[in-house]
């Protein structure tokens, strides 16, 4: 039942106690004075422990020892939910940091109190009630829009750009904006690239064969498309079996020229890699880089060379960097697609990896080394280039 007066000063209290030390009964007492009997036991009970002639419980020093403890704890661990809740809103001084601070403490300002976030966010509580009358900034409102480029562009990427592809993405556009910009609005909106992972490859050599030389030594910048081409073959999870991906790279612009995958090992898996690049591409005497593979090593593969006019070039076995631009596209593969995906049949998985290299990777994969630009781009414009 809800009070329907003021609590009583402990003054008041201590009429009540005397009587009943002298001999009166609460009851008695209650028709006399407003408390009721209950209440008046209770302060004789309590009186009686502050004086030491009751340990049944605590005195009134110790239970408001209790409650200072208790509104400390509570201030504590509302405090403490506080900094973990906005423990992104870290400032480095800049203005418009402060922004983000005062934005995360308008948006919980109905949980904590102001005065306290402002307190432990280092931000004024006066600069606070100013900014909210002012209302939202350009740069706010800019970055808004912002904001939603940001997101189209990482969810095109299928969520593997990170900010330095986004700002390239955002510069093609139109938008200058700056990198340091663009990660904090990804930062903020909790959006990141993918980070890549060792892919495993799949070279076995065949005793007693004679591998082609070395003629890539190396040299891997090439300045113009199909003088070196590179090659390996790595394998693809499903749940029914694994099924097997080789693909052919054009070491100048990174762009996938030849692939293929089949649910084998053997040597016509690397032909209609090949095959496909020649088609696409018709090389005039391409070095064809590789590993020591049976694949790569088979009579068939050879005489396919030779044929088209391909020379073949091979790296020493276990020597990862000779062979490192291959062995790299296969970790941006399972960056982007197959460590982001399970395949439940080697039909899916083909689709996938169709889609992730000729609708993904090839038109639209930027990198670092090409520039921020994506393969098809930057072929295009050295083509430009060469017609200038």
């Amino acid at each position: 039942m809800p009070r329907s007066h003021a609590p009583y000063p402990e003054e008041f209290h201590q009429q009540p106690i005397d009587l009943v030390r002298a001999g009166r009964a609460p009851e008695e007492l209650a028709h006399e004075f407003e408390p009721s009997a209950e209440s008046i036991r209770n302060w004789v009970k309590q009186a009686n422990r502050d004086g030491g002639r009751r340990h049944d419980g605590l005195t009134s020093a110790e239970r408001e020892e209790l409650t200072r403890l208790r509104r400390e704890f509570r201030q504590l661990k509302q405090e403490r939910e506080m900094l973990f809740n906005g423990c992104g809103q870290v400032r480095s001084g800049d203005r418009h940091d402060t922004e983000e601070v005062f934005r995360f403490v308008k948006a919980n300002q109905a949980m904590y109190p102001v005065r306290m976030m402002c307190c432990l966010l280092k931000v004024s509580a006066s600069g606070f009630y100013a900014w909210c009358a002012r209302g939202p900034s350009d740069r706010y409102l800019s970055d808004l829009a912002l904001k939603v480029e940001i997101r189209a562009i990482h969810d095109r990427s299928r969520g593997t750009f990170g900010n330095s592809q986004v700002h390239a993405e955002l510069a093609e556009d139109g938008h200058r904006v700056g990198r340091k910009r663009v990660a904090r609005l990804m930062r903020g909106e909790g959006l990141q690239g993918a980070s890549r992972r060792r892919f495993v490859v799949t070279a076995r050599r065949r005793p007693n064969t004679r591998p082609a030389p070395d003629l890539a030594e190396r040299n891997f910048g090439v300045a113009t498309p199909d003088q070196l081409w590179v090659a390996d073959i790595a394998y693809v999870p499903t749940w029914a079996e694994f099924i097997y991906l080789t693909v052919v790279l054009d070491t100048c612009s990174r762009q996938v020229v030849g692939w293929s995958s089949v649910n084998h090992l053997r040597t016509e898996l690397v032909l209609q890699a090949l095959d496909m690049a020649l088609t696409q591409r018709r090389p005039d005497a391409v070095i064809h880089h590789s590993d020591q593979g049976t694949q790569y090593t088979s009579i068939a593969f050879g005489l396919r060379c030779r044929e088209m006019n391909v020379r073949p070039s091979m790296v020493s076995v276990g020597d990862a960097y000779d062979n490192a631009m291959a062995e790299s596209f296969f970790a941006t593969l399972k960056c982007d697609l197959i460590g982001r995906r399970r395949f439940k049949t080697q039909a899916e998985a083909r689709m996938a990896i169709f889609e992730i290299i000729e609708g993904w990777y090839n038109p639209q994969r930027r990198h670092s080394a090409l520039g921020y630009r994506s393969p098809v781009n930057y072929e295009w414009s050295i083509r430009d280039q060469a017609v200038a």
